[in-house]
C-alpha cells in the first residue's frame, strides 16, 4: 500500500462519500473498515430471505446530498404513503399529508389526533420550512423541536398524539428536545419528497457507493488502533502509511482517534422484525403510538413497501423501541407481543421472531446548540480531517454531505490529481 494514499478510517455513508469524491478529484484513497462490510450504521443482513436492516431506517428522496450523489433510479426506491396511521384511544385514525391525499385529509380534520385550528397551523409550519433554500433553515435561531412545535401553536394533543411518535422515531426520542434546526430540516424534506426504501433493502446504498470506488480501495477487517504521523496503526499491529487521514467514525471512536474534544452522546434505538404470514396492514403506511402506552413507538410492515424484503408469501414487520431498554431480548419481546395484539388481536401471537437490533448509538445527541453551526469543522489540522453525521446533521444527507466536506479539505490542502 503506497505512503500517497489518503486513508479514510471507516466505509460508512461518510467515508465512503469523502472516498469517491477524492477519487472523481484524481485523489487515491484507501477505506479501512474494522467489520466484515460496508455501511457502518446503514446495512442490511438476509435472515432467512428477509431483509433486515439494522434498525428501521429510510431515505428521503429529497435528500439534496443523496441526490446530488446517488442514483436514486437505480436504488428502485419504493415510497411510503405520506402520512400515517396513529394508534390512540383504541384505535387507529390516519394523518395524511393534505397537499398529496387531499380526500385522506378532509377525513383527518375529524379525528382525535389535533383540533382544525391545527391544520392551518401545520399548513403554516410547512410554508414557513419550504421557503427559500435549505441552507436559509440553518440562519434561524436555534431551539428545541418541542419548543419549535409550540412556537407553530400546534395543541397539546397533536404535539403529544401525533409529533411525539412521528419525530420521536426520526430524533429517537419523544421528548423532542433536539435541535429544531434538524426537525426543520426534516419535515422540509418530508414535505418535498418520498419516504423511501430501496427494492433491496437500505443496505444497497452504500453498496452504490462502494461499487464506485476501485476494487482494491476498500479494505475489510481492518480496525484501527491509532493514528501516528504519516501512518494509521492497526490493531493487529500493522501500520499503514498514509499522507492524509480522514476519520470517518462515530463520534466516540473519532474522538478517541483524533484526540479532540466534542459533544460525544448519542441516541440508542432498538429494532425487533418478525415473520408474519400476513401483514397486519397491508398499505405502506406508518404507523406510531400516539398514546405513549410503548414500548413499541412506530411500526412498519418494509415488505408492504418494497417486496423484497420478504420472500413469496410472507410478510416483515418492523417493530422500533426507543433506547435500549433494561429488559433482556426475550422479556422485550414479551412486552412488544403485549403491545401487538393489543393493536392487531390474537394473530401478533403467531409472528416468528427473527432478530433483535440494539443499535446504542444509531444517532448523535442533537441537542441545541448542537446544530450551531449547521455544519461543524472537518479539518482538524493539515493532514487530519474527521467526517460522520455528528459534523453535520443525524441524517444520510448529513453523512453523506460531511463527507464530501472532509474530501475537498483534503483536495484543498493537498490539491487534486496525484496526492
Amino acid at each position: 500500500m503506497t505512503a500517497d494514499r489518503i486513508v479514510i478510517v471507516g466505509a460508512g455513508l461518510a467515508g465512503l462519500a469523502c472516498a469517491r469524491r477524492l477519487g472523481e478529484a484524481g485523489v487515491p484513497s484507501v477505506v479501512l473498515e474494522a467489520s466484515d462490510d460496508v455501511g457502518g450504521r446503514v446495512r442490511t443482513d438476509v435472515v432467512e430471505g428477509f431483509l433486515l436492516d439494522r434498525g428501521f431506517q429510510v431515505l428521503l428522496s429529497s435528500y439534496p446530498e443523496a441526490r446530488r450523489v446517488l442514483d436514486l433510479g437505480a436504488l428502485a426506491l419504493r415510497p411510503f404513503y405520506p402520512g400515517a396511521l396513529v394508534r390512540t384511544g383504541g384505535g387507529f385514525h390516519r394523518a395524511a399529508d393534505p397537499w398529496r391525499h387531499p380526500l385522506d385529509a378532509v377525513g383527518a380534520l375529524f379525528s382525535p389526533l389535533g383540533t382544525f385550528a391545527d391544520q392551518a397551523h401545520v399548513a403554516a409550519l410547512r410554508h414557513r420550512v419550504t421557503a427559500g433554500t435549505w441552507d436559509d433553515l440553518a440562519a434561524r435561531p436555534e431551539t428545541t423541536t418541542l419548543e419549535a412545535l409550540r412556537r407553530a401553536h400546534l395543541s397539546k394533543t397533536m404535539i403529544d398524539r401525533f409529533f411525539r411518535p412521528f419525530l420521536g422515531g426520526v430524533l429517537a426520542g419523544r421528548e423532542l428536545s433536539a435541535s429544531s434546526r434538524m426537525f426543520e430540516f426534516v419535515f422540509r424534506a418530508f414535505a418535498a419528497g418520498d419516504a423511501c426504501l430501496p427494492e433491496h433493502g437500505m443496505g444497497a446504498i452504500p453498496a452504490q457507493l462502494r461499487a464506485a470506488l476501485p476494487a482494491d480501495a476498500v479494505r475489510l477487517g481492518a480496525r484501527v488502533a491509532s493514528l501516528g504521523e504519516g501512518a494509521v496503526r492497526l490493531a493487529d499491529g500493522a501500520l499503514v502509511a498514509a499522507r492524509a487521514v480522514v476519520v470517518a467514525t462515530e463520534a466516540p471512536v473519532a474522538a478517541r482517534l483524533t484526540g479532540e474534544r466534542w459533544a460525544e452522546g448519542g441516541r440508542a434505538l432498538t429494532c425487533l422484525y418478525f415473520a408474519a404470514e400476513r401483514p397486519p396492514v397491508t398499505e405502506p403506511i406508518l404507523l406510531l403510538d400516539g398514546d405513549g402506552s410503548g414500548p413499541v413507538n412506530n411500526l412498519a410492515v418494509p415488505s408492504a413497501v418494497a417486496r423484497g424484503y420478504a420472500p413469496a408469501g410472507a410478510a416483515l414487520v418492523s417493530a422500533t423501541v426507543l433506547g435500549s431498554p433494561a429488559l433482556d431480548d426475550a422479556a422485550l419481546e414479551r412486552v412488544v407481543r403485549d403491545q401487538m395484539e393489543r393493536w392487531f388481536g390474537p394473530v401478533a401471537r403467531r409472528w416468528r421472531h427473527l432478530r433483535t437490533y440494539r443499535i446504542p448509538y444509531a444517532q448523535p445527541e442533537q441537542a441545541p446548540p448542537a446544530l450551531t453551526p449547521w455544519r461543524r469543522p472537518v479539518r482538524v489540522r493539515p493532514g487530519l480531517y474527521v467526517c460522520g453525521d455528528h459534523r453535520d446533521n443525524a441524517s444520510i444527507n448529513g453523512a453523506l454531505e460531511s463527507g464530501r466536506r472532509a474530501a475537498e479539505a483534503v483536495i484543498e490542502d493537498f490539491g487534486g490529481g496525484s496526492a
